[in-house]
């Protein structure tokens, strides 16, 4: 074997639906890789090895009857060490969390993935309470991006974006506050979808309140639609949730063909990397190519930074507030729990007024299109450890390099990051794919045909 961890989980099922290998098989090697990596790369929180290995065996037993729970019965799955494991200490990156817990809830995502025969592997890293772009905390130091160990994987769900894009498994769940999916898959060359708000219940409520989406961390659209119609499945636990639909997110024959497509370069004020630049419109073009009809603008509105600060900021605090020493806490986090003690209510109560005419402006625009195509990011990944890049604006804090992901959290859309190719330095570049709100099967059907037109040759970090 040796390279199992590499398979999709769709072809890991069809493997162990065949007999060609089994579940036990696929965990040996993601354990072998998460061993030869993670000393260069500090993607995971804990390995559940013998846990997993259990599981496993448990899994192998059932293909080998007939009887798989799912598409996903023994597939490795990492989980972002924001969301709850049942026995597995959730540290958020945070010295304010007693390791000792107890831990007896499962998130709901990781609840209907047990249910589901899943194989919960390994909890991956975060900066502390998931609150900015990139990926170190004081629990945990610094996370590294398989392309270029010298930079960050992004963040705030870096680590599993690190391990996704370095083998350790197909799967991953994220989760996506203001671009926390999207921007380490874009910095990582891999797939990630913040779903539309509701679709994957989630309990506890984030911190952050409403902006904050559970989502897949995958290697292809396909797999991410698989690990979709597991984690939508409902929980009563959260009153945001949206009624279920059990039909699949699998895209069919996914064709880009007639799709209207608004390509907006810059929203109309982010200013983006030549080279991001110039991959993004060979990927809108290659959209074209495949038959959507392209019309570049636009959605026309300003951007939404403060709008989007306040409500986040505000979230921190709300998070901490039971933190009076914070000595140990992120240096920039205690920052913003300054800034937070400094909102009023009327400044929060109008930032939402002013988010709820921007989600009003948005599914305006959307009436008229298919799809919002921008870049990801409009930078290739920077040095790790550092919260933006040189020359970035501090003012800003990582809001002024994440412009493309943010609006959209405030809006509730969907929205992915699809590989678009390599910069001439290796780092990866993703587009990201924008739907209407409740298009999710939309936005995974465009991503998987998208694939399909790049056609990218298989490429692993060495």
């Amino acid at each position: 074997m040796g390279e199992l961890n590499w398979l999709t989980a769709e072809d890991m099922a069809q493997g162990f639906g065949s007999g060609a290998f089994s579940p036990v098989d696929v965990v040996g090697d993601c354990l072998a890789q998460i061993a030869a990596w993670e000393p260069r790369l500090n993607a995971l929180t804990l390995v559940d090895g013998d846990g997993a290995q259990a599981q496993a065996a448990k899994s192998a037993a059932r293909w080998q009857a007939g009887r798989p729970l799912s598409p996903l019965d023994g597939v490795p799955v990492l989980v972002k060490d924001i969301l709850l494991t049942r026995g597995q200490p959730c540290l958020r990156g945070s010295f304010t969390v007693d390791a000792a817990g107890p831990w007896p809830d499962d998130a709901p995502a990781v609840a209907r993935l047990r249910e589901a025969g899943a194989v919960i592997l390994a909890r991956t890293t975060t900066p502390e309470i998931g609150w900015k772009g990139v990926t170190d905390s004081p629990r945990h130091g610094i996370t590294r991006n398989p392309w270029d160990t010298t930079k960050t994987p992004g963040g705030s769900s870096g680590g599993a974006s690190a391990a996704v894009a370095a083998g350790y498994a197909p799967l991953a769940l994220g989760t996506d506050g203001g671009g926390s999916i999207r921007i380490p898959a874009g910095f990582t060359g891999i797939y990630g979808l913040k779903p539309s708000f509701g679709r994957v219940p989630a309990w506890p409520l984030s911190p952050f309140g409403t902006v904050a989406h559970i989502g897949p961390m995958t290697r292809t659209a396909r797999d991410a639609a698989l690990l979709l119609d597991v984690i939508s499945r409902p929980d009563a636990r959260d009153w945001h949730a949206l009624p279920h639909d059990p039909a699949s997110h699998l895209p069919g024959a996914a064709s880009l063909r007639g799709l209207r497509v608004a390509f907006s370069p810059t929203l109309g004020f982010a200013t983006v990397d030549p080279e991001v630049a110039a991959l993004v419109r060979a990927a809108v073009d290659r959209m074209a190519d495949a038959g959507a009809t392209i019309t570049e603008t636009d959605p026309g509105f300003d951007d939404p930074l403060e709008i989007y600060r306040t409500l986040w900021w505000a979230g921190a605090g709300a998070a901490l507030a039971h933190v009076t020493n914070r000595s140990r806490l992120d240096p920039g986090l205690a920052e913003v729990l300054e800034a937070a003690e400094k909102i009023t209510l009327s400044e929060y109560l109008a930032a939402t007024r002013a988010r709820g005419a921007l989600g009003a402006q948005m599914r305006g625009f959307m009436e008229g299109f298919d799809l919002l195509v921008t870049p990801s990011l409009p930078i290739p990944a920077f040095d790790a450890g550092r919260l933006m890049p040189t020359g970035a604006d501090p003012a800003k804090s990582w809001m002024g390099w994440t412009p493309f992901s943010y609006p959209f959290n405030l809006t509730q859309q969907p929205a992915a990051s699809v590989p678009c190719g390599f910069a001439a330095g290796g780092l990866p570049v993703g587009v990201q794919l924008v739907g209407p709100m409740f298009g999710d099967r939309a936005v995974l059907a465009a991503s998987a045909a998208l694939e399909a037109a790049l056609a990218l040759p298989p490429r692993r970090p060495l």
